[in-house]
């Protein structure tokens, strides 16, 4: 059974869907992404975190935008689980 979930922002900081301006987006919304992938990154500070998917997931909504700046434990990303 498939259940939805959140993926959250670990730390404070700005959102980024993609790994430069000039790259396509690490996911969009109706991927099936595996554990591991990354769904984004967390800037801090010049520094770049990158969100990755804890297990297997649909990619239903992205809460935020590209550029966004958040908060520790906003939910970045709403998923669908894709474990049998």
């Amino acid at each position: 059974m498939s259940d939805k979930k959140a993926i959250l922002s670990p730390l404070p900081g700005v959102f980024y869907r993609k790994p430069s301006p000039e790259l396509p987006d690490y996911a969009k919304e109706g991927d099936v992404i595996k554990a591991g992938d990354v769904v984004g990154l967390i800037e801090v500070m010049k520094n770049f975190y990158e969100i990755k998917a804890e297990e297997d997931v649909l990619i239903e909504q992205f809460v935020v935008e590209n550029e966004t700046i958040v908060d520790a434990g906003q939910e970045l990303v709403l998923v669908k689980s894709q474990a049998s």
